[in-house]
């Protein structure tokens, strides 16, 4: 759906200020009423895949402070859980939490795990963390309780950037082992 509104927006069939994907919701914003009918007519292909969208590979090192336990935790050893992470293609869900933060998808729902208890004060700029189902890489420094299973040296955002994060909604996601 979140393709197609970007493909009917650039088509004319509507104006919107801006479209902005959250985890279960899409917020159009600056549209008029009419929008809801117009969106309700359309048939939105299931088959509407990300394949059209470009992939990045992020060079990733996986010494994170929590591989081990996230290994544990899906009762295997350090290494299978880097071929499980390097093995996945995961898809930029929306972003969110700070400025280049995506909520990357594609991990399996069995792989999900929780949250640390109490978050860390200060999580390093360029780690590699899952939470739930999903998987993120922290543009900056900042607070989190994520759990850390590596780090990547890649500028996920730069003001001087167009556009200034480099992960957007529906970029193709590959972790490499660097």
């Amino acid at each position: 759906m979140r393709t197609e509104l970007w493909r009917h927006r650039a088509a004319g069939s509507f104006e919107a200020a801006d479209i902005i994907p959250g985890e279960s919701t899409i917020l159009l914003d600056g549209v008029d009423t009419g929008v809801a009918t117009l969106i309700e007519s359309w048939t939105i292909s299931s088959s509407a895949a990300n394949s059209d969208h470009r992939l990045v590979e992020i060079p990733t090192a996986f010494d994170g402070a929590d591989l081990s336990a996230v290994a544990e935790l899906w009762g295997v050893s350090e290494s299978q859980a880097v071929e499980r992470l390097t093995g996945a293609e995961l898809t930029v869900a929306f972003c969110g939490f700070s400025p280049g933060f995506a909520y990357l998808r594609g991990l399996k729902q069995e792989w999900a795990v929780p949250r640390l208890s109490a978050p860390r004060p200060r999580v390093p700029a360029g780690s590699v963390a899952l939470a739930g189902s999903y998987a993120g890489i922290y543009p900056t420094a900042s607070p989190g309780g994520w759990r850390l299973v590596g780090h990547t040296g890649e500028i996920l955002f730069d003001v001087r950037r167009e556009p200034p994060a480099l992960l957007t909604p529906g970029t193709r996601v590959r972790l490499v082992s660097s």
